[in-house]
């Protein structure tokens, strides 16, 4: 498997990537108006791809939320590509950019472990990752849906 990391700067190939890894993840990106949400405000944040023999695979989407912490938007790979080491190539593309940018921690939130399957996986991967559990918000998103924060330390640049 020949894969790739590129950083999109294209606004309208930032929304057919993104459009047509979400929409092959209806088990967690099942609501369409959060799907279109996530879509259109990642046209102006750094936006990586992975492409897998010059297809599109996977994205991560880096938001800014202090100068010190640079969080994980959005990410999504398709279904046919987990467990195959390409999300852990996104995160560390990631990480080394935010890095690169002086950011000292990560963050990315997530469904809380134990509402739904998929998302169990999801926090399985962010723990493996080196992420630690920061704080549950019950009432962030709506109350079926608590918002898990996860952190990481980054380092000093």
């Amino acid at each position: 498997m020949n894969s790739k990391i590129i950083e999109i700067k294209d606004k309208n190939d930032k929304e057919k990537i993104g459009r047509l890894v979400l929409d092959d993840l209806s088990d967690w990106f099942g609501i369409s108006e959060s799907r279109e949400m996530y879509i259109q405000e990642s046209l102006d944040k750094v936006f990586l791809a992975v492409f897998v023999d010059d297809s599109p695979a996977g994205f991560l989407v880096m938001k800014e939320t202090s100068k010190y912490c640079a969080e994980i938007f959005v990410m999504g790979l398709m279904k046919k590509y987990h467990r195959l080491g390409l999300g852990s190539l996104l995160i560390k593309a990631f990480e080394d950019l935010a890095r690169s940018l002086s950011f000292s921690y990560a963050q990315v939130k997530t469904v809380k472990r134990g509402i739904y399957e998929e998302y169990n996986k999801t926090n399985d991967f962010y723990k493996a990752m080196g992420y630690k559990e920061l704080e549950c918000f019950p009432s962030l998103w709506d109350e079926n849906n608590p918002c898990q924060l996860y952190i990481k330390y980054l380092g000093e640049k």
